[in-house]
């Protein structure tokens, strides 16, 4: 894994946990498309399961990238993948998906933190109530980065040299 991931974690976990601390025990943890809270759970809780989706789901999708060393090439989905797959290109291909599955890893980090730090800010208000403009333009941001990264991921695979 790149050098930036671990410590993007690390701070991704700090962040999680100091803002968490400061929230409310009873934390509004769903909200309607409206932003009104609709779920709530004790501030451990949702501290915990924060931590484990920022944690967890980026360094599974970091990892998966790597998996593709043990797979057979008949499981792996890439265009033209019995040229890229092949031994003298199979080295570097592997180290393109990694490398590839670490940045889609880190743009999850950095949009859970985001929507972590809105439902903070959403607890701090009484009634709890999720900002929507802030949420959607940071939904609309993620999606765009990941079809640009996807288009990549085409791209990169798409013509045989």
């Amino acid at each position: 894994m790149p050098k930036v991931f671990i410590p993007l974690l690390a701070m991704a976990a700090t962040f999680i946990w100091f803002t968490g601390g400061a929230m409310p025990p009873v934390v509004a943890s769903h909200f309607a498309a409206s932003g009104v809270a609709n779920g709530f759970m004790p501030r451990g809780s949702y501290v915990a399961i924060m931590l484990g989706a920022t944690i967890v789901a980026p360094v599974l999708v970091a990892l998966s990238g790597s998996l593709t060393r043990i797979l057979p090439v008949q499981l792996i989905n890439l265009p033209h993948r019995q040229y890229w797959l092949a031994p003298q290109r199979r080295a570097a291909t592997i180290a393109a998906l990694a490398a590839l599955s670490v940045h889609f890893a880190s743009a999850l980090v950095i949009f859970l933190c985001f929507v972590h730090w809105l439902v903070v800010k959403a607890n701090a208000a009484q009634p709890p109530h999720l900002e929507q403009a802030p949420f959607f333009a940071g939904l609309a941001l993620f999606v765009v980065a990941v079809a640009l990264w996807f288009i990549y991921l085409l791209g990169r695979f798409r013509n045989v040299r």
